[in-house]
């Protein structure tokens, strides 16, 4: 079967400015790819990593802590981190109540010795270090990567109404949410955990252990604290490294992949290991086409909670599939032939279109957009195959499984 494949993006070699596929083996289907900043992966050792800009980021996926064989192709839009100082928790900036820092006290997930203790006193009382009034009111995501360190939890709240957040106990890896923030960890290995907070704020405060005002420490005991980031928007995207001013990290764009040679204008199949870094009802496409949205074929994270599209041309005869989690790895094959169109998720036919004569014209490129820059594709991709021919049914689940 993959030996009728025409176009391969595996994601594994690179270069300034473009990402190569494996097929075709003259060149034809490597992406071109821009990016205007630097950002950051997780490299292969499980360290956060600072890669050059227009360089494509290969990231290694964590799981338990344990990283993956396998990077994928990371795309996210452009995003800032308006907390000036995100490394250096001793300085005056950050507002302090009750809390002693010790810079450079630990190893960080970048491995530097660039993380900060925070030491709650032996003072009944609240023990705080916050940034407030960092940016207007508005949905953020608030994120820092913290380890135990003789005391097991802290808390992030809303640096408005210090209600909203989450507490986070950094032994077992569990958090509770609190008033109507929302919570997540992802564990980094060697105890450090980044611990998240999507909530409405203008700023946000941490305390160690709780925000009980009755609270106090040992003046030893605490937490190592690197790497805080406030971003405007309804999810955490990589992290983004400050050093007395904000940052931004500018948007990737990869496209501009083949010629009219890979690609089949009569009947063909797209098919895309990929996984949305959230369900943020935007919509978000992998395209064929001509440089334009006359012709095309489209692969969409749609702007509906968690739906799959798929169509030819426009959108009037596409293919809608609900029940899946973009926010899983899925494996998309998206077959277009003259009254023969399918979409299969994991193995399974998702939904059909039997009755559809719509055909494109002249395509020639391979966009992670919708054919005109627009709609870009954000998220992380472990596979882009084309095959110029329409598969069989048993193909098509094979490839998907």
């Amino acid at each position: 079967m993959y030996d009728k494949a025409t176009l391969a993006l595996i994601p594994s070699g690179y270069r300034d400015g473009e990402l190569f596929s494996v097929l075709p083996g003259n060149g034809d289907g490597d992406f071109n790819f821009t990016r205007s900043s630097t950002a950051t992966r997780v490299n292969k050792d499980g360290l956060i990593e600072t890669i050059p800009l227009h360089t494509p980021r290969l990231d290694y996926p964590l799981t338990n802590g344990a990283v993956g064989d396998c990077p994928h192709l990371l795309l996210e839009p452009s995003r800032t981190n308006v907390v000036p100082y995100s490394e250096q928790f001793e300085v005056p900036l950050w507002g302090k109540q009750e809390i002693t820092v010790i810079g450079n006290a630990a190893i960080s997930p970048d491995g530097t010795q660039t993380a900060d203790k925070i030491i709650p006193t032996s003072v009944s009382s609240t023990h705080q270090i916050r940034y407030l009034s960092l940016i207007s009111s508005q949905t953020c995501a608030t994120s820092v990567f913290a380890k135990a360190d003789g005391i097991n939890t802290l808390e992030i709240l809303d640096g408005s109404s210090a209600v909203n957040g989450a507490s986070f106990n950094l032994s077992d890896g569990t958090f509770t949410n609190k008033g109507s923030g929302v919570g997540s960890m992802i564990y980094y290995g060697n105890g450090w955990y980044r611990c998240i907070v999507i909530s409405t704020t203008t700023g946000f405060r941490i305390y160690c252990p709780t925000s009980l005002s009755n609270a106090s420490g040992d003046g030893t005991s605490g937490v190592l604290l690197w790497g805080a980031q406030l971003e405007a928007g309804s999810y955490a995207t990589s992290y983004i490294p400050t050093s007395g001013s904000a940052e931004t990290r500018s948007a990737d764009f990869c496209n501009l992949s083949g010629t009219s040679a890979e690609f089949n204008d009569s009947e063909g199949v797209l098919f895309a290991e990929i996984e949305a870094l959230a369900n943020d009802l935007t919509r978000r496409d992998i395209s064929i086409n001509d440089g334009t949205t006359s012709n095309r074929v489209v692969l969409r994270y749609d702007n509906s909670s968690n739906r799959l599209r798929v169509f030819v041309n426009g959108t009037s005869d596409s293919i809608t599939v609900t029940g899946y989690t973009i926010t899983d790895t899925l494996k998309i094959a998206y077959k277009y032939k003259v009254n023969d169109y399918a979409i299969w998720v994991n193995g399974t036919e998702a939904g059909t279109n039997t009755s559809s004569t719509d055909i494109p014209s002249g395509l020639d490129l391979l966009n992670f957009d919708q054919g005109n820059n627009t709609n870009n594709f954000y998220g992380k991709v472990k596979q882009l195959i084309y095959f110029n021919e329409a598969l069989s049914d048993s193909e098509l689940q094979t490839l998907t499984s």
